[in-house]
């Protein structure tokens, strides 16, 4: 059998390094102005920015099931006798309970994985059903796999504004003025389903510092049984300046020096809630 891997730009996979991978990737829509536009397709993280920035009516949706749809026919025309699709959290939006209806039409060629992750943590399952494919399993096997390891991760996150989770009805308008005077940033996790608060804490200094203490707990708890070999630590953001990106994931390296620390971009449709300059920490135990 032959077994294409799938995901959407939730993970960070650009289509550059999809193709390097061996995995397909489904472009985020991105609505401006009333304009559909695709992440990493015809929407890069300069333009993005700008848009947000000078006050642009900035929204996401799910992928069209026109879209997805017409992906999967191309993918199995290739030769490919059935795909693993892993798009993003079914907490934090449609795309898993849409995509699932549609998988019916294809006779169990298309096994889309209930993942509960996004961001960093999504990544490490993609590369954990690449891992898979090249060991024989098979597409059931690996949603099976997938999803029964989803919860060993988690992703903490701290924004530098309140204004874009406001517009997104997350805060408040009253919370959002709040703490913009007295300097509240709040920290965000996922674990599972949905995206929760973690901490309120004042300043983004502090909040780096509670990002890496969040981390540090999740290993001396969370993961503490199991193979800690296999476990990562990794960073992301929504930096403008990517020496400014080095410098965080550098800190989360100095903090934890026995585990390699990477870093990506949280992606155009997670930032539009996040704004620009949030920052994120990742622990997840892989295959």
């Amino acid at each position: 059998m032959k077994t294409a891997v799938m995901t959407d730009s939730n993970s960070g996979i650009t289509a550059a390094e999809g193709k390097e991978l061996g995995v397909f990737i489904v472009p985020m829509p991105v609505i401006i102005d009333g304009v559909t536009y695709f992440e990493g397709k015809n929407l890069l993280q300069p333009d993005f920015f700008e848009s947000l920035m000078s006050g642009k009516d900035v929204s996401t949706s799910q992928p069209s099931p026109g879209d997805l749809m017409e992906l999967w026919n191309r993918v199995l025309a290739l030769g490919y006798d059935d795909i693993v699709y892993i798009p993003m959290s079914s907490g934090l939006s449609n795309s898993y309970a849409s995509a699932a209806v549609l998988a019916e039409e294809y006779d169990h060629r298309v096994h889309v994985v209930d993942n509960h992750r996004i961001s960093i943590p999504q990544l490490a399952s993609v590369m954990d059903a690449v891992k898979l494919v090249s060991e024989g399993r098979t597409a059931g096997e690996i949603k099976e796999l997938l999803e029964k390891a989803a919860l060993e991760a988690s992703i903490y996150i701290a924004v530098d504004t309140l204004e874009f989770l406001k517009k997104g009805g997350r805060v408040t308008p009253a919370a959002a003025a709040i703490g913009s005077v007295l300097r509240i940033k709040p920290l965000l996790s996922i674990q599972g389903d949905k995206l929760d608060a973690y901490a309120k804490v004042r300043g983004m200094k502090r909040c780096r510092r509670r990002l890496i203490e969040a981390v540090e707990k999740d290993l001396n708890e969370r993961f503490s049984e199991g193979d800690m070999s296999k476990v990562r630590i990794a960073t992301a953001g929504s930096f403008r300046n990517p020496e400014l990106a080095e410098d965080w994931r550098q800190e989360v390296a100095r903090a934890f020096p026995d585990y390699e620390v990477v870093y990506r971009d949280l992606g155009c449709s997670i930032e539009s809630h996040t704004g620009p300059e949030a920052m994120a920490a990742g622990v997840f135990r892989m295959f």
